[in-house]
């Protein structure tokens, strides 16, 4: 019996809809996977550079700043905490802790991320006590151009010292502080320069920035799949009916 082929425009234009946006979000999950891959090149490169002592030395580019690891000396501005909600940690809700560093012979301040503690499961305003150094001290971490960001749930809380926050930058801190402010911020290290540990409580294992390129290849592979799939079915459901007429 010979195949034969029926047209019908619903299923077409269905078809083709489908396999479109099977291909444009396949091509955009590729495209991510591409940009997480770069940013662990990146990653791995920039660990490999000498660290960079803020304050004493030159900046190079912004661009070619972030992941570097810097050191710093200065003292907290302990009256300026902020506090990132919905950064959970192993399963447990938490805050990331923000705190303005003084850099040591100058006006500068640059942000930090002190790191991560959780949040009080009954009263989400109680904020959990924690210890800042009150003299200069030398910390270590990596530069970030901003800090991590979530979706925002309703309106902007003010920022204020204390303030709990979903997303903040550098330039609204630098607006409501009236600090002066690098355009970047510090996620502190886990430990200091002569490898001891920070002993203020806090957690600092900071998510990898470059994680997840193989999630966004397997959700590629899924979308293209999609697509592959509606042809086929259109294909298959055209000669089925050509067949039998």
């Amino acid at each position: 019996m010979p195949f034969r082929f029926r047209f019908s425009w619903i299923p077409f234009i269905a078809a083709v809809i489908a396999v479109a946006i099977g291909i444009a979000l396949g091509n955009w999950q590729s495209r991510r996977a591409l940009e997480k891959e770069a940013i662990e090149a990146s990653l791995q490169a920039r660990a490999k550079q000498p660290t960079i002592e803020l304050g004493t030395a030159s900046l190079p580019d912004l661009r070619d700043l972030e992941f570097r690891r810097v050191r710093v000396k200065g003292r907290f501005v302990g009256d300026w905490p902020v506090y990132l909600d919905n950064r959970p940690y192993e399963r447990r809700a938490g805050f990331h802790l923000l705190m303005p560093f003084r850099i040591a012979g100058s006006d500068t301040v640059v942000l930090v991320a002190r790191g991560w503690l959780p949040r009080d499961p009954y009263d989400r305003a109680r904020l959990p006590i924690t210890r800042t150094p009150t003299g200069e001290v030398e910390i270590e971490g990596s530069v970030r151009l901003h800090a991590s960001r979530v979706y925002q749930f309703g309106e902007a809380a003010p920022l204020r010292p204390g303030a709990i926050v979903q997303n903040v930058t550098t330039e609204e801190f630098a607006a409501a502080s009236g600090l002066k402010l690098y355009p970047f911020l510090i996620e502190q290290a886990e430990q200091d320069s002569k490898g001891a540990a920070y002993d203020d409580g806090l957690v600092r294992d900071w998510p990898r920035p470059s994680l997840g390129a193989e999630k966004h290849r397997a959700y590629a592979f899924q979308w293209y799949g999609l697509a592959a799939a509606a042809l086929l079915f259109f294909l298959i459901t055209g000669f089925r009916r050509g067949t039998k007429q």
